[in-house]
Order: structure tokens, then C-alpha cells, then sequence
């Protein structure tokens, strides 16, 4: 609605309630406009829409492909969306990353822990909650700011200005975008998965993202000991996600399916088949097995039939089934498709490096089944990107009969070669790999899983190296406080952005010139005004 219709509206209500003595309908207007988003279905919608229109843009141009950070903390969310709003006037096509993994070693009440589903479950649609409170605020605060510039135009006779400032009040964007949340391998059975997929909707998820591994075995992705589950124990949990959607109205609710079978060797089950072909008989097909001649050797084994004879599936002193080696790109394949075939929207290859033709290869075979298959891709701090590129660079020049001889491939990392030219050819590699990536491999949706957790230590290590050094005080202020003020970073002054001005206008809606007010002559963030 806009401005000026939202004001009549709100004066329409308040005389036709007797008048309401001191409330203001340009007030309420405001605050009407700062809340826009009343609930977590109301953010499920909208940014479910935004993704649906992106996916749509990206089918028809493989250059509109999309991006998000990861986050633990609703200020790092919200610091990352007013950035780019900051830098590029838009947030179109840049999302926020929930991960588990964050979650798991940040946000858990047993303290850091590993990426194994041993957090609580309801610190997932917390997190969702807290991250959408802190994007709301950036809404209230930028609204809050426009309305206070609004007023001193109109205070100096500037209608111009004001005119201006209502245009750009009614085209406000929010800082409300998609969050691809991480609901792990569900945390239970399916009615479990059901249920807390309910609540991270409800909380204001429009995308979440789940892996075929076993809930009571799950392991970080770039781990190993990976146990997978059958088709139809995942499949189960997909549709559970889709009737939560479902359930609570968000028919554009988006499910990304993660197969981490490309470097999950084990299972923990034998899939249930039918009839040759189905889906169980394809799970247990890469099962390694052994034929079994002496049926006296048999100790509480399970055994199956394949093409007609009896085979031992191998079985590990945990109890657990192991694949033949060599399977997991075809798993990948098969998992990809049985799940875009029931009901899932986007894919998630886990993979063990960032290599384009290896993600296009199985791309290639998945497309040939389901023509517009898209993925999201985890860009990981896992991955040692400067080796990787620079090991494929070395290994492509090699391959061409490039001379290579002034490089030693086991020492690439070494900083010796950071301007040379293999260097600066995998570092450019790396600048265009998300645009190639999604022209040439599928990939819609480009995150990183734990950026901010490194940022975070990085900075952290640096201040603390300065502060409690030499540099002492002069360690913050030229490594922090002045490089805020000079990038313009709106934190410096953090009492508005912890609320307080928002805070103070509410105190004059309420209690007009009696209001005991924050922001007077004596608030040491006046400091910062220019």
C-alpha cells in the first residue's frame, strides 16, 4: 500500500473509533509500513515467490544464477543483506545460507559441537526466527530514516525533496529475502521431519534442504564415515517436507534435495524391493556382495538374490553395508533423478572438490532425464580452493604440453607462486568459476557454508593480535573504527543500529513532546554524523 493511502486509511479507522485522542494515522502509517511481514507464513510466501520467479529467470538465462552467505546469527544475516543493498541497490538474487553445521558448532546449548545432528532440533527454526527479527529491524530502520529525512524537508518547505522522499518510502525494498534453511537428514523419522519442517516454515522458511543420510549417522558432508539411506526411507521425508508446505498454505515452498552419495560408502539398510528394476532393486545393485556357495558359512547373515544366485552383501563390524568402490557418481545420478521425479525442486551434489567438469558430468546424465534440473552448490570453506585450481591448472597445462617445469606440483600452495602465472590463471579460475559453473553444470544457487564463521576468526585474530600488542588502542581504531567510518559501514554507529531511533519515535508517537528521547545533543554517536 502506499504512503499516503496507508495514512487515509489509518485516519478512516481512527475516526470512525471516536476520534482516538493522540493517536496519529501518519504514525501508524509508519509503523504499519516498518511491519510489513506480520508473521513467518506472510515471509514463507513472499520470499517462496522470489525463488520460484528466480528459478524461473534462471532457466531462461543461465547468467541470472543466485547467491547466498551463510549465517549463525540474525545481525550477521542482517549486516550481509543491508551490505548488498548497500553496494548494489538490490538484493535480487542474493539469499541467506542456515546452516547446520554453523548451528551445530555456534548455537547449541551442549557447546561447539561437530556436524552430526546432535544439536537441538529447535535451535533450527530459532535461528530462522532470530534472522528474520534482525532483516525486519533493517526494514524499520531504513523506513525509520527515510520518514526522519521526510520530516525535515517538510520542516524547511522542500517539496521537492519530500515528494522525493515519499516515492522512495513506496519503492522501499525489504531486506526480507529467501533463507535456504538446513533440516539435516530430518532428525528422526519422517513424522519427525514432518514436524520440524513445520516449524522452520512457520518461523518463516520458503526453502529447505535435506540429505540422504541416515538421521542417527549423520555426518558432515566433507566427512567421512557417510551412511546413506534407500530411496524410499529419503522419498518419505521429502513428501513429509512437501505436505508441511502443503499444510501451511506455502504451495511455493522449495525443497532441495542433497545426495551426499558421491562420498558415502556405506548403508545402514538393505532397500525393500518388489519386483526387479524398482527402485530397492537399483539401491541394492551397487551393494558389494560375495556369492554364497556353502550355505553352512552363513552366520546371521543377510543374504539377497542377484541375476539368480545368492549373494552376501558385506557387512562391517558396525553393522553397516558397504557399496562397491567406484558407484558414487552413478548413486548421485539416481538419487537426483528419483528425487526430482517426487516432488523435490532443486538437487545438491556434495562434493569432495570444486571441479566444473565433474559436476557437469553428472549434470549431463541427470539432464537427460529431467530436462531443467537445477542445483544449489556448496562453494565450501572445505575445499582448499587455492590447491584445487592451482593442481588444475598445473595438471591442464601439463596435459597440453605446456611447460610446467618451473612449478612443483606438491608445493603449489606455497605463496611463491601467487604472481606467477599458473597463480594468476587459477585465481581467475576461481573469480568466474560460480558463472561457469552455472552455465556449463546446472548450478542455480551458489552458496558458502561457513563464511562467516571464518570472518569471524579471522578478524577476531587480527584485532586481538593489534589490541593486545603493541598498536594497543590504535590497534582498534585504525583496524576497525576507522575503516567503518570510511567505508560508510553503518555499525559505527551502533546504538541506530541496535534500535534506538526506532525506540525514540515510538517515544514521541506515544508520549509526544514528553517523550524521553536517546538521540539528543549529549549521544555520543553525534560524533559520527558526517
Amino acid at each position: 500500500m502506499a504512503y499516503q493511502d496507508g495514512i487515509a486509511q489509518a485516519a478512516q479507522v481512527i475516526g470512525e473509533r471516536g476520534g482516538w485522542e493522540g493517536i496519529d494515522p501518519q504514525a501508524v502509517a509508519r509503523m504499519r509500513a516498518q511491519n510489513r511481514f506480520r508473521t513467518g507464513l506472510d515471509i514463507a510466501r513472499h520470499t517462496a515467490a522470489i525463488m520460484r520467479r528466480d528459478m524461473a529467470a534462471y532457466d531462461a538465462d543461465p547468467a541470472a544464477y543466485t547467491q547466498s552467505l551463510g549465517c549463525w546469527h540474525g545481525f550477521i544475516g542482517q549486516q550481509k543483506i543491508i551490505s548488498i543493498k548497500k553496494h548494489f541497490g538490490t538484493t535480487k538474487g542474493r539469499y541467506l545460507y542456515l546452516s547446520g553445521w554453523m548451528i551445530a558448532a555456534l548455537r547449541s546449548e551442549f557447546g561447539p559441537l561437530p556436524d552430526q545432528s546432535m544439536h537441538e532440533k529447535t535451535s533450527v527454526p530459532a535461528l530462522i526466527e532470530e534472522l528474520y527479527t534482525f532483516l525486519r529491524q533493517a526494514d524499520a530502520r531504513e523506513l525509520g530514516m527515510l520518514f526522519r529525512d521526510l520530516d525535515k524537508a517538510r520542516e524547511v518547505g522542500n517539496a521537492v525533496e519530500a515528494q522525493r522522499l515519499i516515492h522512495a518510502i513506496d519503492a522501499h525494498e525489504t531486506h526480507v529475502v529467501p533463507i535456504i534453511a538446513d533440516i539435516d537428514a530430518g532428525f528422526g523419522n519422517a513424522e519427525a521431519t514432518y514436524l520440524l519442517a513445520k516449524k522452520m516454515i512457520e518461523a518463516g522458511a520458503c526453502a529447505l534442504q535435506i540429505e540422504n543420510q541416515v538421521s542417527d549417522e549423520k555426518q558432515c558432508g566433507h566427512q567421512d564415515g557417510k551412511v546413506t539411506v534407500p530411496h524410499e526411507d529419503f522419498l518419505a521425508k521429502v513428501r513429509a517436507c512437501r505436505y508441511a508446505f502443503l499444510e501451511l498454505g506455502v504451495e511455493d515452498g522449495i525443497i532441495v534435495t542433497r545426495t551426499d552419495s558421491l562420498g558415502a560408502g556405506l548403508t545402514k539398510q538393505i532397500a525393500y524391493s518388489k519386483e526387479p528394476g524398482d527402485l530397492g532393486d537399483q539401491y541394492n545393485a551397487f551393494l558389494d556382495c560375495e556369492e554364497v556357495t556353502d550355505l553352512a558359512s552363513l552366520r546371521g547373515d543377510v543374504v539377497i538374490e542377484r541375476d539368480g544366485r545368492l549373494v552376501r552383501p558385506k557387512r562391517l563390524a558396525s553393522n553397516l553395508f558397504q557399496f562397491r568402490a567406484g558407484t558414487g557418481e552413478d548413486r548421485c545420478v539416481l538419487d537426483c533423478i528419483t528425487s526430482l521425479q517426487h516432488g523435490a525442486d532443486l538437487l545438491w551434489i556434495e562434493t569432495e572438490k570444486p571441479h566444473i567438469e565433474q559436476i557437469a558430468g553428472m549434470v549431463d546424465r541427470i539432464r537427460a532425464a529431467v530436462p531443467n534440473a537445477k542445483l544449489v552448490y556448496n562453494n565450501s570453506p572445505s575445499f582448499n580452493w587455492t590447491l584445487n585450481f592451482r593442481q588444475q591448472v598445473y595438471d591442464a597445462w601439463a596435459a597440453g604440453g605446456r611447460d610446467v617445469s618451473a612449478y612443483d606440483r606438491a608445493r603449489l600452495m606455497s605463496a611463491d607462486y601467487d604472481t606467477t602465472a599458473l597463480g594468476q590463471d587459477a585465481d581467475e579460475k576461481i573469480r568466474t568459476f560460480q558463472r561457469d559453473a552455472s552455465a556449463r553444470a546446472g548450478i542455480f544457487h551458489h552458496l558458502i557454508t561457513l563464511p562467516t564463521y571464518h570472518t569471524a576468526a579471522l578478524s577476531t585474530d587480527n584485532l586481538a593480535r593489534e589490541y593486545f600488542g603493541d598498536a594497543g588502542m590504535l590497534g582498534y581504531v585504525e583496524g576497525v573504527q576507522r575503516k567503518e567510518i570510511r567505508q560508510g559501514i553503518a555499525c559505527v554507529k551502533h546504538q541506530n543500529m541496535s534500535g534506538s531511533d526506532i525506540g525514540d519515535d515510538h517515544k514521541e508517537y506515544f508520549a509526544g513532546e514528553a517523550a524521553l528521547k536517546a538521540g539528543g545533543a549529549h549521544n555520543t554517536m553525534n560524533q559520527f554524523a558526517a
